[in-house]
This record gives C-alpha cells, structure tokens and sequence, in this order.
C-alpha cells in the first residue's frame, strides 16, 4: 500500500531522478509526445491557463509545458528533492514556484484563484484519504470557471482482476467511482471520467477525473469512458507522432 510515508521515502532518496521522470514517457517516444499526442488533446479547451496549480509535479516532467504559457504557477510536492530540482530547473521564470507539503495540504496555495489544477502520473500512488482531501481543497482553491485534472488509481474496482505484479504500486483503495464519490461529497460537480488500462495489462487500472465547482459554467458528460486502449494509444504516438518532436 502506497502511504504517505513510503512516497516520501521513495520520492525523496530512494529513486533515482537521474532521467528526470523522462523514463516514465518512453512508451510514448518521450514527454513532448506524451504531452501533445495524449493530455493536450484531453485538456486543450481549458489550455493555455494563466493560473495553474500542479500536485506533485516531480522533476517537472509537465511542468515544462504549464510553466510557460501561465502567470502564475505553484507546484506542490511531498518531496523535498522534487522542490528543490523543480526550483532549479525553472529559476527563471519569476511567476513559477515550489512548496514541500506533508502529502495532505495545499495551503501554499490562495483560494479560488486557479484556472486549472493538474496532476498527472503521482496520485495513482495516493491512498483514498489522500485523494479525498485533494479533491475537498482544489474545489477551494479554484476559479469559479477553473477546473481540475486527477490521474489516479481505479485498483479498487478492478482488484479481481488483476495481480500484484501488474499493479505499478497503484493505491488498492481508490476506484474512478469513490473519486466521483468524492467530488459530489465535496460539493463539486465531475464533467469527465475516463478509465484507462496501463503497462502490460488491458485492466482498466487508472482513471481520469475532470471535475469542477458546482456552479462552474461547464456540462457534466453522463457517463464514463471506458479506454482499453490506452496502451495502444502510447504506441501509437510513439510510432507516427513522436519524430515530429525535438529531444531537448
């Protein structure tokens, strides 16, 4: 089980950060390809915003792309070694920064201030308690019209059917259907859901919510995607779209 603890442990000394999160979007032929064949698509009507807030953006693998076409940009991290990779990496982007918190609080951040709130590749390792209290605060912390983006894990709803040695150390106790549970407990409003299978296994494992204020000016969709190709999509970007991308 993935605590807050073993994150801190793992996040900060134990993993090597040496490619800077790089590896992770190899399957898609690096993070330029991931960014633009797979999460732009998902968010373009809500991009380029001017006021984001990040959750755990690691070596800034996505924080590349948010930095500099915001305003302001705070990036939140449990991880000592992240914050300050983070605070090096984009030291020239004055509106840019990075807080450590405890794996709970977004406090660094103002309240009803953000346009977008991201987070993608980290949650799936954050426990429901984790994901709950996530969902609670962002629901503060945006703009009336601002919307929030969470990658997570859907283990709980599929644990059946799936090993140990194809769970990626996903949280077993968060499922698409608990984080909605949450929004709407919140009193948030989920516009979009979509589960996804991950690494070597067509298992819906993660999910994506897209969730915003209850009086945002966005329409809910009615129901849940459900992508047992989202495998097959990496691969695909890999192949046709990923040497139109310069390695920087």
């Amino acid at each position: 089980m993935p605590t807050r603890d073993w994150n801190n442990q793992v996040w900060s000394g134990d993993y090597d950060w040496k490619d800077k999160g790089e590896e992770w979007s190899t399957v898609w032929g690096g993070s330029e390809a991931h960014w633009y064949g797979s999460l732009f698509p998902r968010l373009h009507r809500f991009l380029p915003a001017d006021r984001v807030l990040e959750i755990a953006p690691g070596f800034g693998r996505w924080s590349k792309f948010l930095i500099p076409t915001s305003t302001d940009y705070f990036g939140i991290d449990l991880s000592a070694e992240c914050v300050a990779g983070c605070s090096k990496i984009f030291e020239r982007f004055d509106h840019a920064k990075f807080f450590q918190n405890d794996g709970l609080s977004l406090a660094a951040a103002p309240n009803d201030h953000f346009d977008l709130i991201f987070s993608y590749d980290s949650l799936v390792h954050a426990e429901m308690e984790v994901i709950r209290t996530y969902v609670g605060q962002s629901l503060g912390k945006l703009a009336v019209d601002g919307v929030a983006f969470f990658h997570h894990s859907n283990l709980s709803a599929v644990r059946d059917s799936v090993g140990t040695a194809y769970s990626h150390h996903r949280s077993e106790s968060v499922s698409a259907e608990l984080v909605a549970d949450a929004v709407q407990a919140a009193r948030g409003k989920v516009l979009l859901q979509e589960v996804i299978n991950w690494g070597d296994t067509d298992v819906l494992l993660d999910g994506f919510t897209l969730f915003a204020r209850a009086e945002a000016p966005w329409t809910p969709h009615p129901s849940a995607i459900k992508n047992a190709n989202y495998m097959q999509e990496a691969n695909n970007i890999r192949l046709n779209q990923s040497p139109w991308c310069v390695a920087r």
